[in-house]
């Protein structure tokens, strides 16, 4: 395990409890197992989500809390929907969270040539046969859930000529369709997994990685628990779907000659608030233009939140602190807003940004003149130090900061009342000046010398300070502005999920002004915007025309939600 590996898998398991590491401790101390081995098996026919890295976190910091592995593995079995780009992915994805699996990189097709054996073991045992049925029939056969299902009438065929039919089927003699490899279980079974699955079906397809060695495929059921049983995966640890699956897993362990046996547990998959997650919704989103991709900063994906700004270690802290349980729940998207602005406030340097700006003449302030001021860059790391701002006689503050008619509570710019500038002096508003429309376009204020970064010699007060940005130095930008992709928490619990789309998901701000240093900023480097948000570079951005997005605004809503609950004694 690398050190990158090692430290994240700590973060992410130090103090934890749970059923799945009380259980692992538990063989560990009876025997059961001498170390652990876990994987973590994506399928290449997408990209990871945040429910990936939960996974991920898990299986990644069970092996190193043991003292064990864990294997990356992609369940390939599919070559119809599987592509490199989606492997590459997500390889850098997994590196991206902190994780590395070393030397135990598998694919399900490394094992095609020994699940195929153990395919032609099955039927030499008479507990597997080739069966004719459509799809559609071989459904109708399975019956309900209420009622059993009926044996196909190939179900009784003889193994030699099932073995027979299954080496023809893998020397390609028949089309898409026309026969499958079914496991002879029971139809009468209650668990619908156990009526005669299919294990093995006809694909013509080009494999990623196998290209056209093969026209069969092993269905996910059949490859996972014997790649396992290869691997020596000790703890295959799946969530919550699979538990169905589970008398599936073991009974072709118990049935065929696997050199090691695997066991399955399983825990409750993550469902976040305002959110999708099930992949082929994700797809939709993509292929259907609701979004501009798979890193649209707007999606849950790995990519997607990484293009936002969200850090690895704060989707890590994410996942810790939600925990692991065997019943489903909800969580709270403001939870994970809220692991990344803790992060975010004590790594992100500071500067100054305004998104609706607003012109600012101070009168009194010698025309061509300009000062630069101290700035500090992290209040919550004096290490980071402090820069040089320019100040000149025009500025651009926020639209939102001034007011002709302030309510009670409103202590920033109004007509005739003094604010401090941040890092620079106190000024008045003396006159607004509007359009033809009556909108104001300009603030015509004055300045007193004497308050450069500090405070009135006379001791004098004022209870607004707002940021500000020089107009003869500050860089124009595009400023992205995210909001929920649906406006529901359940995305289409009584309709269409696309019926939930939230319209205001994005908001682009074309003339922002922002403090020089910005032009600066590297790709990937958090910001905060003071009194704005959390803020990093897109990929979208030039030498030209820089463009930040949002990662979180600075309004914490978890720790209200928090506050709350423990007024409710919850």
């Amino acid at each position: 395990m690398s050190d990158a590996d090692s430290a994240a898998a700590a973060e992410v398991g130090e103090g934890a409890r749970d059923f799945i590491r009380d259980i692992v401790r538990a063989d560990l101390a009876a025997g059961r197992s001498e170390s652990v081995v876990t994987r973590f098996p994506p399928e290449p026919n997408g990209y990871l989500h945040i429910g990936h890295a939960k996974s991920m976190c898990l299986n990644f910091g069970v092996a190193r809390e043991s003292g064990g592995r864990c294997h990356l593995r992609f369940d390939d079995t599919n070559p119809v929907k599987e592509e490199h780009e989606y492997i590459e992915a997500i390889e850098a994805d997994v590196r991206w969270m902190g994780f590395d699996w070393g030397a135990h990189l598998y694919h399900a097709s490394d094992h095609f040539e020994t699940l195929y054996a153990w395919a032609e073991h099955l039927i030499q045992a008479g507990l597997a046969y080739v069966d004719d049925l459509s799809a559609e029939a071989i459904r109708e056969y399975r019956g309900t859930l209420t009622e059993p299902g009926k044996d196909s009438p190939y179900r009784e065929r003889p193994a030699e000529e099932s073995l027979d039919l299954f080496r023809r089927m893998r020397a390609g003699e028949f089309p898409d369709g026309a026969r499958v490899l079914r496991a002879r279980i029971d139809m009468a079974s209650g668990n619908m997994n156990l009526r005669d699955p299919v294990i093995y079906r006809i694909l013509h397809a080009r494999h990623p990685r196998t290209g056209d060695a093969w026209c069969i495929y092993p269905t996910y059921d059949f490859a996972h628990g014997q790649s396992d049983a290869i691997e020596g995966v000790t703890h295959s640890l799946c969530t919550l779907e699979f538990e169905d699956h589970r008398p599936l897993y073991d009974w072709l362990i118990a049935n065929l000659p696997v050199p090691t046996v695997p066991r399955q547990y399983e825990f409750a998959r993550l469902n976040l608030a305002y959110t999708v997650l099930s992949k082929r919704r994700l797809i939709q989103l993509v292929e259907e233009g609701h979004v501009s991709g798979w890193d649209d900063p707007r999606m849950p994906t790995l990519r997607g939140l990484r293009r936002r700004g969200f850090p690895p270690a704060a989707i890590r802290d994410f996942c810790k602190r939600i925990g692991i349980a065997k019943a489903d729940n909800l969580v709270e998207v403001a939870l994970l807003e809220h692991c990344a602005r803790e992060l975010l406030n004590k790594t992100a340097a500071r500067r100054m940004a305004v998104l609706r700006p607003l012109k600012v003449v101070i009168e009194n302030y010698p025309e061509g003149q300009t000062e630069t001021l101290k700035a500090i860059n992290n209040p919550e790391d004096p290490s980071a130090g402090t820069r040089q701002v320019p100040f000149s006689r025009e500025l651009y503050i926020e639209a939102g900061d001034f007011m002709e008619a302030p309510p009670k509570k409103f202590f920033r710019l109004a007509p005739g009342r003094e604010v401090r500038l941040r890092y620079a002096y106190f000024i008045t508003c003396r006159e607004a000046v509007k359009d033809a429309a009556g909108e104001v376009t300009e603030l015509r204020c004055t300045y007193d010398p004497t308050t450069r970064g500090g405070d009135a010699p006379d001791g004098r007060k004022v209870k607004g300070t707002i940021h500000w940005v020089s107009a003869a130095h500050a860089i124009s930008a595009e400023v992205r502005l995210y909001d929920h992709l649906f406006t529901v928490p359940v995305p289409g619990k009584t309709g269409d999920v696309l019926d939930d789309l939230n319209p205001d998901s994005l908001t682009v701000l074309e003339a922002c002004r922002l403090e020089p240093s910005l032009s600066q900023a590297a790709m990937g480097a958090p910001v905060q915007f003071e009194r704005q948000g959390y803020f990093c570079p897109d990929p979208d951005a030039t030498p030209e025309r820089p463009v930040f997005n949002r990662t979180v605004a600075l309004r914490d809503t978890w720790a209200k939600i928090q506050k709350k609950s423990q007024k409710r004694g919850g």
